[in-house]
């Protein structure tokens, strides 16, 4: 299949192997930003080619991981209301809240459906205009421009009866919340691709600037992380800062100019609580004030519902790069994918979902 068979090719990936290991002369510390690319480190035992000088770390891009419990026990509030359809995607429904999630809210008779759209749940709120529809909108700036035309298509047709929970996060700021932090070992960085593809790069620049990192956006197939990981290995080395894009087939500066538009016609940046993390200034997108009607938060008044974390899971440390899935204690044992105790356990994106599912215990 044209632009993914050609990104598997194992004389391709050991002649990128080859380049990394002449290119590499002392250790470097790199992180992946997205939780698909981590999927695809794991399956194709990527870390485990690389040489020892380079180390990989897994970063905050899961947006099901860092959806905050706050946010996830609201939604479960409003899932259990009377005359409620509460809508998302499906790996929301298992994400565990503080004592409960949507499957359970769904088993005790709440009408809790899967959708594949936004406007999926756009057509329920016009099909059953008796009913309250809510969509959970969550995810990078990748899924904000499909979330953003179910608010407007809703506004545009006067469907007062449809809302949203957003809690869409955003990773420029969450690569600074990294970079700044004291106990940051991240050297360079592999942007997601997809994120890329809607924002662009130009958000990269000031930070490769700022903190003296390279940060290279890259694809999801093998090819694409050697390529990327061998790029910003080669800057690290002659010490040189910036963003160099290794998604060529997709990715351009500006990203898609109409796709912003819209994320910025319907939402606005706010300061966000990332799960895990903790709040991180201007990292989020919120419901513009001129469209509090479709905001779900507002409207069910749940925005007082605050949580905390379990003390016992340690997805902050795996998130911000310093610890590894099989460093927890829980690892394996409490926590699996079927008792998941901790968001990066329970996502099909998640660091520790995939370490379970490729058997890497104890492994870098």
């Amino acid at each position: 299949m044209k632009y993914l068979d050609e990104f598997r090719d194992p004389e391709l990936a050991k002649g990128l192997l080859e380049e990394i290991r002449r290119a590499v002369t002392r250790p470097w510390v790199i992180m992946e930003i997205c939780g698909g690319q981590t999927h695809s480190i794991m399956r194709y035992g990527i870390d485990q080619l690389l040489p020892d000088e380079i180390t990989l770390v897994h970063g905050p891009g899961c947006p099901v991981c860092v959806t905050p419990l706050e946010t996830i026990d609201r939604a479960l509030v409003i899932a259990a209301g009377d005359d409620v359809i509460f809508t998302s995607f499906g790996d929301m429904l298992r994400v565990p809240g503080s004592n409960d999630d949507l499957f359970r809210v769904k088993s005790r008779g709440g009408d809790v459906r899967m959708v594949y759209s936004p406007l999926e749940a756009v057509k329920l709120a016009r099909e059953n205009p008796d009913r309250e529809v809510v969509f959970l909108a969550v995810g990078f700036e990748t899924t904000a421009p499909g979330n953003a035309m179910a608010v407007k298509q809703a506004a545009a047709e006067g469907l007062s009866n449809f809302s949203e929970i957003v809690s869409h996060v955003l990773v420029p700021p969450a690569m600074e919340a990294i970079l700044s932090s004291p106990a940051c070992r991240v050297q360079g960085f592999l942007a997601a691709g997809h994120v890329c593809a809607i924002m662009g790069w130009e958000e990269y620049e000031p930070i490769a600037a700022k903190y003296e990192v390279p940060i290279v956006p890259t694809g999801f197939e093998p090819v694409d992380i050697l390529e990327g990981i061998l790029k910003t290995v080669q800057l690290l080395e002659k010490g040189t800062p910036g963003v160099e894009n290794k998604y060529l087939r997709v990715v351009r500066e500006q990203g898609n100019p109409a796709a912003r538009a819209v994320v910025d016609e319907i939402y606005e940046v706010c300061d966000r609580k990332w799960r895990g993390i903790g709040n991180i200034p201007r990292s989020g997108l919120k419901i513009r004030a001129e469209l509090a009607a479709f905001d779900a938060e507002k409207k069910f008044e749940v925005e007082g519902i605050v949580t905390e974390e379990p003390a016992i899971c340690i997805s902050g440390e795996i998130l911000q790069g310093l610890k590894k899935p099989h460093e927890c204690p829980a690892f394996g044992t409490e926590c699996t994918p079927t008792t998941p105790l901790g968001a990066t356990m329970v996502s099909s994106e998640g660091a520790c979902a995939a370490y379970h599912k490729y058997s890497r215990k104890g492994l870098s």
